[in-house]
């Protein structure tokens, strides 16, 4: 069993960067950081100091938290401080500088279903705004307080922490839902399993947070989405509980999970699930392969899933993506092959894989394939997969914040047949704004994070240097372009980072007609008085 508060372990969580305290670079740093940024961009960047929390001003708490719910729910300025936003750059830029303009009001630390049920009423019957909270690392302003409600009040679901059961026959666990990734995995690590679900926030982020955001892991096919390892949810409502039958899989009518996972805190809060486990890996296969052209990287990924090997990992990156990741040269575009298994060695899987790569112009030599039958094994580690990995665990933890660098993602999935048209649509329609926005000193590259039979989820990133004062508006600019050549060009406003507020506008773009009225029929069933999350996903009122 883990403490009972994460804090205990860690320390506090950062108000400036995703994680916790120990996560935050130092000035020193940051102002190397700075200084490469003006070598790289020819102009001038400096690395502001970090302020404190006791500098910031906040405004008075406009709830009156009740007697019997004073255990557990604080208005305490440093609580409010570090759950006012989410982990985008552009708010952590505002944490920076010190707007909390819109605080929550009170944090809630339930332990219990009992005291969530006590706080949940509570701000039924006051109509306060209740925000569920996770690990906070949200991209997409996912846990922002709505300035139209008149209390606001952010539940932290982090002591309901706990793997509560494991079933070693049908290899499930029943898990709650504010434990933190590497709790997880330590907890199931003691009988021999593990949930092998890692999104790059894997850090910081809680497996309640993962199923209400559709989150995706580092593998790259077959098992990608955490919907594939949801076997049954528990959820709180204003009206009450909804928890789902635990079953392998039913024909039985729409799945009650499906309106559980993807609905970001705006329907219930939930606190526990089933979740589909397995045995930790032993055997592993390894290789990167190199291509001279994006055009033959790409088809070569789609073969390779097609045969449906299904490898834990096919990522491909770009050339100029290889080129930052990776260290290559910047003009071949790199693909990596990952399989493991806790029962069946990799050898022969990783080979095929790789024959199928070299058919369609990847270059490897057999000695580069890297197979293993070791659990502590290292294998992958090393070359221009090390490379990568080593750049892609984690995140920078601020090291470039309020520096005036605008450097943002965003990913999307299309049809295979769509790809090329789609892929040349967005680099043309973003890349134009980002010359207009940043001039000609931008970058703009792409990754396959995840990839399926019938297509990709390309992952794009871009960077520059802002105009000081005017990062939102450019960035909003950029993200505008983007949100709208997704939708237009035929892809999925997003993969994997969710809705939120950011991408609202977009995926009411994309659904069915009908779907925002049923999905809002639902809200106004399970929370009449719109107090969860309101703003994300659709305005409730």
């Amino acid at each position: 069993m883990v403490d009972k508060s994460t804090r205990a372990n860690r320390g506090r969580r950062s108000f400036w960067t995703w994680g916790w305290e120990s996560d935050e670079p130092t000035q020193a740093q940051r102002v190397e950081a700075a200084n490469s940024l003006a070598k790289s961009y020819g102009c001038e960047v400096t690395a502001p100091p970090i302020p404190s929390i006791d500098s910031f001003e906040l405004r008075a708490p406009r709830v009156k938290i009740p007697e019997k719910l004073s255990a557990i729910v604080t208005s305490d300025k440093t609580e409010r401080v570090i759950h006012t936003y989410g982990g985008h750059f552009l708010e952590l830029n505002r944490a920076l500088r010190g707007d909390f303009s819109d605080p929550p009001d009170a944090i809630a630390y339930p332990e219990t279903e009992q005291q969530l049920e006590a706080v949940l009423d509570w701000c039924d019957s006051k109509k306060y705004a209740a925000i569920p909270y996770g690990g906070g690392t949200t991209v997409v302003e996912g846990v922002s307080v709505p300035a139209s409600y008149d209390g606001a009040v952010t539940i932290d679901m982090e002591r309901l922490n706990k793997v509560l059961e494991v079933d070693e026959v049908s290899r499930a666990a029943r898990i709650q839902a504010g434990i933190f990734g590497p709790d997880l995995e330590r907890e199931l690590k003691a009988s021999g399993h593990t949930l092998r679900h890692f999104p790059q926030s894997f850090p910081w982020s809680t497996l309640g947070g993962w199923i209400v955001t559709r989150s995706g892991g580092h593998y790259a096919t077959n098992h990608t989405h955490i919907d594939d390892f949801v076997e049954s949810t528990r959820m709180l409502t204003p009206k009450g509980w909804l928890e789902s039958r635990r079953l392998p899989g039913s024909g039985a009518g729409p799945s009650p999970d499906r309106l559980v996972m993807g609905s970001e805190g705006t329907l219930g809060i939930v606190t526990e699930a089933w979740m589909r486990i397995q045995k930790r890996p032993i055997y592993r296969a390894t290789a990167g392969v190199i291509f001279s052209s994006w055009e033959q990287a790409y088809t070569a990924t789609r073969h390779i899933v097609q045969a449906k090997l299904w490898p834990a990992n096919l990522r491909l990156l770009d050339p100029s993506e290889a080129q930052r990741a990776a260290g290559l040269d910047g003009k071949k575009a790199l693909l990596i092959i990952g399989f493991e298994s806790a029962d069946v060695p990799q050898g022969e899987f990783i080979k095929m894989a790789v024959e199928i790569a070299r058919d369609h112009g990847g270059l490897i030599s057999d000695r580069d394939i890297a197979t293993s039958d070791s659990s502590d094994d290292a294998t992958g580690r090393a070359g221009a997969v090390g490379n990568w990995r080593s750049s892609f665990i984690g995140v920078n933890a601020g090291i470039t914040n309020g520096l005036g660098l605008i450097a943002d993602t965003f990913e999307t999935a299309t049809t295979w047949d769509n790809w090329p048209e789609f892929d040349a649509k967005v680099r043309d329609r973003v890349g134009r704004v980002l010359k207009e926005v940043l001039g000609d000193a931008h970058s703009l590259s792409c990754r396959f994070t995840h990839i399926y039979p019938d297509g990709p989820a390309p992952y794009y990133t871009f960077a520059g240097m802002g105009a000081a004062g005017g990062e939102v508006e450019q960035w909003q600019a950029i993200k505008n372009a983007a949100n709208e050549v997704l939708v237009e060009a035929g892809g999925t406003i997003t993969h994997h980072h969710s809705v939120g507020r950011m991408h609202a506008k977009g995926w009411s773009k994309q659904q069915p007609d009908l779907f925002e009225t049923v999905l809002r029929s639902a809200k106004k069933t399970l929370d009449p008085n719109a107090i969860l999350n309101p703003g994300v996903l659709f305005d409730p009122r």
